[in-house]
C-alpha cells in the first residue's frame, strides 16, 4: 500500500540509496550462498525503512527522526516548503528570490517630500468670549462638557485646589467649580437657587433715570423731605446713591438715585441691572432728550417695568401732552393711550402729585409681586466704592436674596475680606442686611470695582483661593487683550499716522466716579492725540502719583477729591506737572479737551492767502548767457489777500491750472519785496515759466497747521473734531 504514492522514479531511487546503505560485507559477498539469506533480509529491511520514510516524509515525525527542530505546515506556503528543501521530492514549482543577508544592501524608495503642517493649538479666546454657567452641586462630567475640557485635565486643577471627590459624578459646591473653570480660561456666571425654606414679600428697588437737571435728586428731595440737590457740586448729581424712604402708607421703597450727565452712562446701566422699576422723570418744559432715550433704552436692555414722572409742571412753559407723544415716538405704551406705562404729573419744587407716584410705585410693585429668600447666605450686588481714610475700603451693595451678617467671609470681584461693620444708610450698625436693604460693609482689603457681586464663603481659606483666581484670570485677559490691540495697531500702522499721546492719571472720590471719568477722557480720543489713561485711583492725589506723572510725562486729575498739601503741589511744580483739580464734571472735560487741542500736531492745509490779475506783459531781453536770457514780468494788481514771495504761487488760465511752482522775483516801484497787499500793483516772475496771457490770475499758496476743534453739545456730550 506504501508503494502507491511513489512513482517509479522515487522507487528506483530508494532502492538504490538502500543497497548503498547496506553492510561492506553484504555488497562484497553476494556470490556465496550462505550470505545469500542475510542479504535478503537486509533488503527487506531497508525496503520496509523506506517505505515508512515516504509515508512520514514531510510530516513531523520525519522531523524527529533526523532530530530537527519540530515545525508543524498547518498553512505551508510554497515560500516555506522551498526552504526546508521538500519541492523536489514534491515536485513544487516556487519562485526563487534572492535571500537577503545581513549586511545585505537594500533598495530603498526616495523619501517623499510633504509640507509640514503644525499642530493646531486650542486657544481660550473662543472659551473666553463663552460665558460658562454654573451652579451649586455640578458634576464634573457636567462642567468638562460646559467648558469643552477633558476630564482628566479637570480632575488636575482639582488636586492643585487642594480637593478630593469620590467619582466624577461627585457633586461639586460652587466656588470649586468657578475655580476650575477659570483656570481652564473661561469666563464664569453664577446661577444661584431662589429656593429657599423662608420666602418673604420685600420692598421694591426703584431707579430714578432721566436726563440731566430734569429734577431727579429734588424729586426725591421731595419724597424723603431732605436737600441733597442743594449741596451737590454744580447742582447735578455725579454720584450713585441708594437709600429707603418711608412712605406716609407705612410702606418702604428702596430708591436709586443715578447721574444723567452723559459722562455716566455705566453708572445708569448698573442702576438698572439691579432695579426692578425704573422711575423715568421727563421735564416738562424740556421733553424728551438724549439721556432721556440711553434711560430708555437701558430699562429694556434689563427688562425692567417704567413709571413715567413729568416733572416741572408747575412751570408756565411746561406742556405734558408734548412729552406724551414723544415717548409714544419712542416705542412707550402709555396708559392713555392702550398700554399698560404709567404717567403721573408731579412738580418737586410744589411737591404736588408725591401721593399719586408713590401709589403707582406701589401698584405696580403689587403687581409683581416681589419676593425674595431671606435664610441662607446672601447675594448681594456693589453699588458704589470708595476709600476712607479712617474705616478703609467701603461698598455701597443692595441686598438680593438672603441675609448678610456680620462676620462673615466675603468675596467681592476680584477683592476680598471679613465683613468688620455693616451700617445702613443713616450710618447706624446694625448685625445683618436683608433683602432690598442698602448697606455700607467694610473690612475688604482692596477696593472693588462697581457692579461686582458679593458672594459669601465658608472660610478664610477658600476666600484667599477664589481671590486669588479671579485676579489671575482678570490679569491674563488684561494682558490678552493689550496683545490683541498691538497685533492690531501694526497691521493699521502702514495707513494710520502716527498721533501724539497724552497720559492722564485720574483720581477721583469713588470707584463709580474713576471709572466715569476715565470713560469720559478715553471718548476724547481723536487721529491726532491719543488719551492714555495710565493710571487710576480712589482718594487724594499723593507723593507716588506724583512720582508716576514724573517717570511717564503725564498730568494729573483729580475729581471730588481734597486738595493736595503743599508739598505735594511744591513738588509737582519742580517737576513740570500739572494737577488739575475739578468738582463738576463739565469743566473737567472742557480744561481736558483744550490740552487736547495745545497737544494735537494738526494737520497741513494748503490755502490761497491772495489773488493778482495780469494787467501787462514786460519782456526783458537778456544781453549774454551769462547774464541769462529773456526774461518775461507780469504786471499784476492784487485783487484779494496779499502775494507773498516765499510761496507757492499758481497760474489759473479760464479755471484750469496752467503752472505752479516758486516765486523767482517780486517788485514794487522798482525795488525787491517780500509781500504786496491788496490794491497794490508789483511785477512778478515765474521760475521755469513765461507763458503769462493778459487777464490770467496768479494765485498765492501757503501751507498751514489746522487744529482740531473741541466741540460740547447741550446735553454735555463732548468730542474732538479734526
Amino acid at each position: 500500500m506504501a508503494w502507491r504514492g511513489v512513482g517509479k522514479k522515487g522507487l528506483n531511487a530508494s532502492l538504490i540509496r538502500a543497497l548503498a546503505s547496506a553492510p561492506v560485507g553484504l555488497s562484497a559477498g553476494l556470490n556465496s550462498s550462505s550470505t545469500f539469506d542475510l542479504a535478503v533480509k537486509s533488503l527487506s529491511a531497508s525496503f520496509k525503512w523506506l517505505s515508512f520514510s515516504l509515508f512520514l516524509r514531510g510530516s513531523r515525525y520525519h522531523k524527529i527522526l533526523k532530530n530537527e527542530p519540530l515545525i508543524r505546515y498547518f498553512h505551508a506556503s510554497p515560500e516555506l516548503l522551498a526552504r526546508k528543501g521538500i519541492e523536489v521530492e514534491l515536485g513544487l514549482k516556487v519562485s526563487k528570490k534572492k535571500p537577503k543577508g545581513k549586511y545585505s544592501k537594500r533598495e530603498r524608495s526616495p523619501p517623499v517630500v510633504a509640507p509640514y503642517v503644525p499642530k493646531l493649538k486650542r486657544t481660550n479666546k473662543s472659551l473666553q468670549e463663552r460665558t460658562v454657567e454654573i451652579f451649586d452641586g455640578m458634576t464634573l462630567v457636567e462642567l468638562a462638557r460646559r467648558t469643552g475640557e477633558g476630564i482628566g485635565v479637570l480632575q488636575d486643577i482639582l488636586i492643585n485646589v487642594g480637593e478630593s471627590i469620590d467619582s466624577e459624578f461627585h457633586p461639586l459646591s460652587i466656588d470649586i467649580a468657578e475655580l476650575i473653570a477659570m483656570e481652564v480660561g473661561a469666563s464664569v456666571k453664577r446661577i444661584h437657587v431662589s429656593e429657599g425654606k423662608e420666602i418673604l414679600p420685600r420692598p421694591p428697588v426703584v431707579t430714578v433715570m432721566g436726563h440731566v437737571d430734569h429734577g431727579k435728586t429734588s424729586l426725591l428731595d421731595s419724597l424723603r423731605q431732605t436737600s441733597v440737590a442743594a449741596n451737590e457740586a454744580g447742582g447735578i448729581t455725579q454720584h450713585l446713591g441708594a437709600f429707603v424712604v418711608s412712605m406716609q402708607s407705612g410702606a418702604s421703597i428702596t430708591f436709586l438715585d443715578t447721574p444723567g450727565h452723559a459722562a455716566f452712562s455705566a453708572m445708569r446701566a448698573r442702576g438698572a441691572a439691579v432695579t426692578d422699576i425704573v422711575v423715568l422723570v421727563v421735564a416738562a418744559d424740556d421733553g424728551v432728550m438724549p439721556q432721556t432715550l440711553e434711560a430708555i433704552s437701558h430699562a429694556k436692555a434689563a427688562n425692567v417695568p417704567i413709571v413715567v414722572a413729568v416733572n416741572k409742571c408747575d412751570k408756565p412753559a411746561a406742556n405734558s401732552e408734548r412729552v406724551k407723544l414723544q415717548l409714544a415716538s419712542e416705542g412707550l405704551l402709555l396708559e392713555d393711550m392702550g398700554g399698560d406705562i404709567q404717567v403721573v404729573e408731579v412738580s418737586a419744587l410744589k411737591k404736588t402729585g408725591l401721593d399719586n407716584l408713590e401709589e403707582a410705585l406701589l401698584l405696580q410693585a403689587e403687581v409683581m409681586n416681589l419676593k425674595a429668600r431671606v435664610d441662607g447666605p446672601a447675594q448681594a450686588y456693589v453699588v458704589e466704592a470708595r476709600l476712607h481714610k479712617g474705616r478703609g475700603p467701603l461698598a455701597t451693595a443692595i441686598v438680593k436674596a438672603g441675609t448678610l451678617v456680620c462676620g462673615q467671609h466675603v468675596v467681592v470681584g476680584s477683592e476680598w475680606g471679613r465683613i468688620r461693620a455693616i451700617r445702613d444708610v443713616v450710618g447706624n450698625l446694625a448685625e445683618r442686611a436683608t433683602p432690598a436693604m442698602p448697606v455700607e460693609i467694610e473690612g475688604l482689603k482692596g477696593l472693588p470695582m462697581a457692579g461686582d457681586d458679593i458672594i459669601v464663603v465658608q472660610s478664610e481659606e477658600r476666600a484667599r483661593m477664589l481671590s486669588a483666581g479671579r485676579k489671575k484670570k482678570f490679569e491674563r485677559d488684561r494682558l490678552l487683550k493689550i496683545s490683541n490691540g498691538r497685533a492690531e495697531e501694526l497691521e493699521q500702522s502702514e495707513e494710520v499716522p502716527q498721533r501724539a499721546e497724552m497720559p492722564i492719571i485720574v483720581k477721583a472720590d469713588v470707584q463709580g466716579t474713576v471709572q466715569a471719568v476715565t470713560d469720559a477722557l478715553r471718548s476724547l480720543n481723536s487721529p491726532q492725540v491719543f488719551v492714555n489713561v495710565v493710571h487710576v485711583g480712589v482718594g487724594p492725589v499723593c507723593q507716588s502719583d506724583v512720582d508716576l506723572a514724573q517717570a511717564c510725562g503725564a498730568c494729573i486729575v483729580g475729581f471730588n477729591v481734597k486738595s493736595p498739601a503743599s508739598s505735594i503741589t511744591m513738588a509737582a511744580t519742580q517737576a513740570g506737572i500739572k494737577i488739575l483739580m475739578h468738582r463738576v464734571i463739565y469743566h473737567l472735560l472742557e480744561d481736558i479737551g483744550n490740552m487736547i487741542v495745545e497737544k494735537a500736531p494738526g494737520t497741513f492745509e494748503t490755502q490761497v492767502a491772495g489773488e493778482a490779475e495780469v494787467l501787462n506783459i514786460f519782456e526783458i531781453k537778456g544781453k549774454s548767457k551769462a547774464k541769462g536770457g529773456d526774461v518775461k514780468i507780469a504786471g499784476c494788481r492784487v485783487i484779494d489777500g496779499c502775494v507773498s514771495k516765499t510761496a507757492t504761487m499758481r497760474l489759473l488760465r479760464s479755471g484750469e491750472v496752467v503752472f505752479e511752482g516758486p516765486c523767482a522775483s517780486l517788485k514794487q516801484e522798482k525795488h525787491d519785496v517780500e509781500k504786496v497787499g491788496k490794491g497794490n500793483e508789483c511785477g512778478l516772475v515765474l521760475c521755469n515759466c513765461d507763458a503769462f496771457q493778459i487777464g490770467d490770475v496768479i494765485q498765492c499758496l501757503e501751507q498751514v497747521v489746522r487744529k482740531p476743534k473741541f466741540i460740547s453739545s447741550e446735553s454735555g456730550a463732548v468730542r474732538i473734531e479734526c
